[in-house]
């Protein structure tokens, strides 16, 4: 069961990069491959991506435990992948969403999508130079982030220098584990409309 849950995971990451990295060829914005981006390596842009998320997770207060993931890299992108170790009831994850939507709109992100689901919600943006970012609700109601490059110039890519603010873990990262006061809460949050 893990091994088909994780399949699907990794499925559905693996679409969503497909989506956003559509038509990858010249960074978004650039002329003849001159920008914003055109002197940035995937080094640089997996620093890029570190700090799009570190933003993301200061929103979100009370703060989360989440490690990292996993790097992978295409032939001009780089994609940073975390898992989030808090565990977001299902009264709270509309919460959790709109504080992440509202600070992707107020940083300038555009929203490409938002999915309602029940089972795996989640938001899809874009930043102005190009940086697609998501965040979603999978199995156990575990929430991941994913942040991918646009095309950016070939180059290794190091391990985040920054360590996670959650245990580091050997081999297979465990569902949600880490309980808070106010995201595991099981009823709504104050001053927020329950779903009907």
């Amino acid at each position: 069961m893990r091994h088909v849950t994780r399949t699907i995971r990794l499925g559905c990451a693996v679409v969503v990069a497909g989506v956003l990295l559509a038509g990858c060829g010249l960074p978004l914005g650039t002329k003849n491959g001159r920008g914003p981006l055109a002197d940035m390596d995937m080094q640089g842009a997996a620093e890029r991506a570190d700090g799009m998320l570190y933003e993301t997770i200061g929103a979100l207060k009370p703060e989360i435990e989440w490690v990292h993931r996993a790097t992978t890299t295409g032939s001009c992108d780089v994609t940073r992948y975390w898992t989030v170790m808090t565990i977001v009831s299902e009264q709270r994850r509309g919460n959790f969403l709109g504080v992440v939507e509202r600070f992707w709109k107020a940083s300038g992100y555009r929203i490409d999508m938002v999915n309602p689901s029940k089972e795996m919600p989640e938001v899809i943006a874009t930043s102005k130079d190009g940086f697609g970012i998501s965040v979603m609700f999978g199995y156990k109601g575990q929430a991941f982030f994913e942040v991918t490059s646009p095309c950016v110039e070939e180059s290794k890519v190091a391990a985040p220098s920054k360590v996670a603010n959650g245990r580091a873990y050997e081999g297979e990262i465990p569902t949600p584990n880490v309980r808070s006061d106010f995201w595991s809460a099981e009823t709504p949050a104050p001053g927020s409309t329950p779903s009907p």
